[in-house]
């Protein structure tokens, strides 16, 4: 719900930014500024979504997890489309997600909000010192140890369905 108010809160701002400034720089000058960063936001998109999908593609071939490039990828992506919606406050964060440093910072606190998130989790209900598996015991509906799954066999030919 807190990401919903804010998403809201800040798409008001955004068009309160774009109708004040689009009076002050007039109509024509907006509307060509609105689009021209819509097509750099579709074109950014395009062109670095593939180069990120092949080096991403690259090191699952080394055998590697492309976290980087996954988390690289997500943010031109999320950057494009904020540069093609219409506002100068989408602009500049769309502009942001796209600046390699910019970028870099953004991974930062979002990684500092991820832990800080997790830390709470672990400390279970109303603060308590618990550890995670006496939690999740005393909390969980089934004790039996049971777990299902499918798996593979590599010894074994692959079949055709």
């Amino acid at each position: 719900m807190p990401i919903l108010i804010f998403i809201s809160l800040f798409t008001l701002l955004d068009f309160v930014v774009l109708f004040s400034l689009g009076s002050e720089i007039g109509l024509l000058t907006t509307l060509l500024l609105v689009l021209g960063t819509g097509f750099i936001g579709l074109h950014l998109i395009r062109k670095e979504g593939v180069s990120t999908f092949a080096r991403a593609r690259q090191r699952m071939q080394a055998g590697e997890i492309p976290s980087t490039e996954l988390l690289t990828g997500a943010a031109l992506i999320f950057g494009g489309a904020l540069l093609m919606a219409p506002g100068f406050l989408s602009d500049a964060l769309g502009l942001a997600c796209l600046i390699p440093s910019a970028r870099q910072l953004m991974f930062k606190g979002l990684t500092w909000l991820g832990l800080k998130k997790v830390a709470a989790q672990q400390q279970g209900p109303n603060n308590s010192s618990a550890e995670p598996n006496e939690y999740h015991r005393s909390h969980s509906s089934q004790d039996d140890g049971a777990i299902e799954g499918d798996f593979i066999s590599r010894d074994e030919p692959s079949r055709r369905r």
